[in-house]
């Protein structure tokens, strides 16, 4: 399609007869994957206006591309059934489809710094454009979808012409850049590149005149001026900005806030703070500056105004993370190591479980670097502790409200509140110079009636900027009556209430509403959808918000990935209208105001979780009415969008469980497990199950219980190490467990879910007949209820049984039922999984040419959804199979299951990919390197408690025992044999 829309068949192009119906072969190649309806067809071909023969003219074209393609001998991949029709085509066969994932594995590679591979595959990418995409097509749906492949096309060279500037290429990139630009001269982007390259070939002038051609383009066709980057690069090209000769490096981490245009005071301050994160810090110990200070007195501000001009000295990037140590509950620092790590260029499926794990992680990442660590808002010294770099050329910067002296270290400076002077100029930076300049004497009355508070100097600052007919006199007057108190308070908080009650006092009553319930949600930040939500969903629910926004009660945190605005609170303010709420609302509101609110992100979760694939579990829901959004969801990426959300959504989990609303609380908790699954976020998985069944016990909701159950028993069975006894024994408690809880409750798609573990759990502890029945439960419970995972699930877990009774026939027949199963469901994580299943089976049948077809195709749906969970899974039956042809190829298949294994904590494919490792040592003659790997993989799988797994273990691990000469591979075999005699197999062979 990147070019002519042909046929290749063995290295020959095929022409299409009739533009029309090359369209509709274009059509069918851009729905990969999907049945299309007749509908959906004509609607794509004709638009809103079809003749009354499309129909015809539809079946017409797929008859000549049939009988096309019959001629040149490519096999049958049209198919039509009355709901519509589908192209059996492979991604890998499609042009388009090969430079996607080309572009992809491109980005991945630049991702992890290898520049030069990303290069050729961006080189390869675009070598399969011929042309002009669909040149020759017709059909309505054409141009829209010519526009976007081009866009994709452009996208890639511009990411192509970034990293050859990197390598120092730029006299190349600028010749092929020079007819894009030519062919595309509006784009932006395109034109930054191509004035980068120019310049850095010496050629300055024409660099320039590229931008004037743009500019007068731009002024003639649309009235424009030039973007900000492109009139940021010109100014830069005519000072001869030295930055500009140099390639620029990977992205460094940079999470700082924006600095405070407005920053007033604290000079000794700012001072003492840059000279000992610069230039006067210590040679060889880690440089740890802290400042302490009550709440509202400008420690935060001062804190990114330093690092904002310590930066440069710390060139590999600046950590930012507000602790919350305000708060009843603080930030955990094994979050915040997520986070920062997250930003240091770690995947979240490589971040370890454990704390202690995750610090020695982050100080390796930062070893050797340059990096500025900003840790705001800390709460204790063991909050801090594990955040501290180990490096000497780093340096961290502290805020807490008192001095954490146990910071091994650690140089504290005191922050008191503004002197008058000070005051008065942050209130005339905020207000206006002038404003205050003609009032002093009101003006030093209202700071003084502050306290000189910079966050209440601050806030009264906004209000008189939003009132600008107001006198200075009318505020202090308000200051006066409203906060008499003023006088008797002398420490702590007060100050700032008073402040804060400057600006809530002046809002309406909807607004002020709004502030109270919103300051309810014990998250970091939210939606701005939520406010329609709380407040039982106004129409003019966005104006209120903007009303805080204006008051500054409440602070934008910008566009998340999912295009959603975000807006949070300062701590201090959230606590304040806590307060409010507790004062002036009832306890039912308040409540109900949360319900609301957390059944909004529940309705949101469960529209999102809907379109990811994973575990094909029943869609198990509570009863909570889900309020409407009034936002735009139909063009949202469900993934970016729980990206965005998973930092609200974890902690609106917790509250709902404190208050009760354990409903709520299962109920969003399960929208989150599909995408815990596919991100690799094993720990959140369990820790939130765990937490909402409790829960959900403590309030005696056993539907709730049982869901959390079942999600709990996946993630605890395959991504976690028993703490004592094995895998499988608490696997088989846990599963009989929760189908007795769907059995009370009467919900048959729960049973099925349960009985298909129950069954597999029954297969892991060698009860195969017991296996059979209980998976032949599941699929009747399945079938009767209209549960099509459910029915995946059985027939693979009746496989998996059948397969241990060395039924390989009766396996592969319920495998090709599971495939069908997932395939209708439109589920293709879960077909990818039954995919590596039947390429097992195969290979146990001897069909090694079907066993590799299987597992690849497999591998090629994990690579596209990035599922490292079964790509681990077929990485090790390919091993397996590599090694009985003795193919080299088994090392490395073996290898990297092994190193993803670890990864992702999947102990029990550690184990067998151990096994593995060792069966290649022993064929390769190497017995004691065979031992090594086998005996820890037998130690593993006495974890499991899989007993097939731990018997074909010994016979290996026997095997190479005797070829190393050892007389432990008598006791080796004797096991293996005992454990064989149980499974009711007659000898190592099976």
């Amino acid at each position: 399609m990147l070019g002519p829309v042909t046929v290749v068949t063995g290295g020959r192009q095929h022409r299409i007869p009739r533009a029309q119906t090359r369209g509709l072969l274009a059509l069918m190649l851009l729905n990969l994957g999907r049945r299309v309806s007749r509908e959906a067809v004509i609607e794509a071909m004709w638009g809103g206006t079809p003749p009354s023969t499309a129909r015809s003219q539809v079946h017409n074209a797929v008859t000549v591309i049939r009988g096309r393609l019959a001629e040149i001998g490519a096999p049958e991949v049209f198919a039509s059934d009355p709901s519509g029709y589908e192209l059996l085509v492979e991604p890998h066969q499609v042009d388009a489809a090969r430079f996607d994932e080309r572009v992809r594995l491109a980005r991945d590679a630049a991702a992890r710094g290898e520049a030069k591979e990303a290069v050729r595959l961006l080189r390869g990418a675009l070598d399969l454009w011929t042309g002009e995409p669909l040149a020759d097509a017709t059909g309505s749906f054409v141009d829209a979808a010519r526009a976007r492949l081009v866009e994709r096309r452009l996208t890639a060279v511009e990411d192509l012409a970034d990293l050859e500037l990197d390598l120092g290429r730029a006299e190349a990139i600028a010749a092929e850049l020079a007819p894009l630009v030519d062919a595309h001269p509006m784009r932006e982007r395109l034109r930054v590149r191509q004035m980068t390259a120019l310049y850095r070939s010496g050629r300055q002038v024409e660099a320039l005149q590229t931008y004037r051609v743009y500019r007068n383009l731009l002024a003639e066709h649309e009235g424009l001026d030039p973007g900000r980057e492109i009139a940021e690069l010109e100014r830069l090209i005519l000072r001869a900005d030295s930055g500009l000769a140099t390639p620029q490096t990977v992205a460094a981490p940079a999470l700082l806030p924006p600095d405070i245009p407005d920053f007033t005071g604290r000079d000794a301050a700012v001072d003492d703070l840059r000279k000992l994160l610069t230039d006067g810090r210590p040679a060889a110990a880690l440089a740890i500056a802290g400042v302490a200070g009550m709440g509202g007195v400008g420690k935060t501000t001062l804190a990114v105004h330093v690092a904002h001009q310590a930066a440069p000295a710390y060139p590999d990037g600046q950590l930012y993370a507000n602790l919350r140590g305000a708060e009843a509950v603080p930030l955990d620092a094994a979050d915040v190591l997520a986070r920062f790590l997250r930003a240091l260029g770690v995947d979240s499926r490589a971040i370890p479980e454990d704390v202690v794990e995750r610090a020695e992680l982050y100080r390796t990442r930062l070893a050797g670097r340059r990096v500025l660590v900003v840790l705001d808002n800390a709460a204790s010294e063991e909050q801090v502790r594990p955040l501290l770099p180990g490096a000497a050329s780093c340096a961290v910067l502290v805020t807490s409200r008192a001095r954490l002296t146990g910071v091994e270290g650690a140089r504290w400076i005191d922050l008191e509140v503004f002197a008058s002077g000070e005051a008065i100029r942050l209130l005339g930076r905020v207000t206006g110079d002038d404003r205050v300049a003609t009032q002093p004497a009101d003006a030093a009355e209202i700071v003084r009636l502050c306290g000189g508070l910079p966050l209440a100097v601050r806030v009264a600052g906004a209000r008189l900027t939003a009132r600008p007919s107001w006198r200075l006199a009318h505020l202090a007057g308000m200051l006066r009556d409203e906060r008499r108190r003023l006088d008797r308070l002398a420490t702590g908080d007060l100050e700032v209430r008073a402040s804060l009650a400057l600006s809530y006092d002046g809002l309406d009553g909807a607004t002020r509403l709004l502030f109270r319930r919103l300051g309810l949600f014990d998250v970091p930040d939210f939606p701005g959808w939520l406010a329609g939500a709380v407040l039982d969903g106004p129409a003019d629910a966005a104006a209120h918000l903007e009303a805080l926004f204006d008051a500054q009660l409440l602070a934008a945190a910008g566009v998340d990935a999912a295009g959603q605005i975000r807006y949070r609170f300062h701590d201090l303010v959230r606590l304040y209208a806590q307060e409010r709420a507790e004062i002036e609302d009832p306890s039912q509101e308040r409540t109900h105001a949360l319900e609301r609110g957390f059944a909004a992100w529940l309705g949101v979760a469960e529209r999102m979780a809907a379109q990811v694939p994973g575990p094909c579990y029943a869609a198990i829901g509570g009863s909570v009415p889900r309020p409407p959004v009034d936002w735009p969801l139909d063009d949202v990426d469900p993934l970016q969008w729980f990206d965005a959300e998973r930092a609200a959504l974890l902690p609106a989990v917790r509250q709902a469980c404190e208050l009760g609303l354990d409903e709520l609380a299962f109920d969003l908790a399960g929208r989150l497990e599909k995408y815990f699954d596919i991100r690799g976020m094993y720990a959140d998985w369990n820790a939130i199950n765990t937490l909402v069944l409790g829960a959900c016990r403590r309030a005696g909701n056993r539907l709730g219980a049982a869901v959390m159950l079942r999600g709990l028993i996946d993630v605890v069975t395959w991504n976690t190490t028993p703490e004592g006894g094995d895998a499988t024994t608490r696997f088989h408690t846990d599963a009989f467990q929760l189908l007795e809880m769907f059995t009370e409750l009467a919900e048959p798609r729960g049973m099925s879910d349960a009985a298909v573990m129950c069954s597999w759990a029954l297969t892991a502890q060698a009860a195969y007949p017991e296996a059979v029945d209980y998976g032949t439960r599941a699929l009747r419970l399945a079938e009767e209820s209209g549960h099509k995972g459910g029915e995946a699930r059985a027939h693979v877990a009746l496989a998996l049984a059948r397969g241990e009774q060395l039924d390989i026939v009766s396996a592969i027949q319920h495998l090709h039922h599971a495939l069908a199963a997932a395939r209708a469901l439109g589920n293709p994580r879960y077909e990818s999984a039954v995919l590596q299943f039947l390429g097992i089976a195969h290979r146990e049948a001897g069909d090694l040419d079907a066993s590799e077809q299987r597992l690849g195709e497999s591998l090629a749906i994990s690579h596209r959804y990035r599922d490292n969970y079964t790509k681990v899974l077929t990485m090790l039956a390919l091993a397996r199979l590599h090694l009985r042809r003795g193919d080299p190829q088994a090392r490395s298949a073996a290898e990297s299951s092994l190193a993803l294994g670890r990864e992702y904590n999947m102990t029990h494919h550690v184990a067998d990919a151990l096994g593995v490792l060792g069966e290649i040592e022993l064929a390769g003659g190497d017995p004691e390197r065979a031992v090594a790997y086998l005996e820890e993989s037998v130690a593993m799988w006495r974890t499991r408690g899989w007993l097939s797994f731990l018997a074909a273990a010994l016979v290996s691990l026997g095997r190479a025992y005797a070829a190393a000469g050892s007389p432990a591979a008598d006791g080796a075999f004797a096991e293996a044999q005992e454990i064989a005699t149980r499974l009711g197999r007659n000898g190592s062979g099976q």
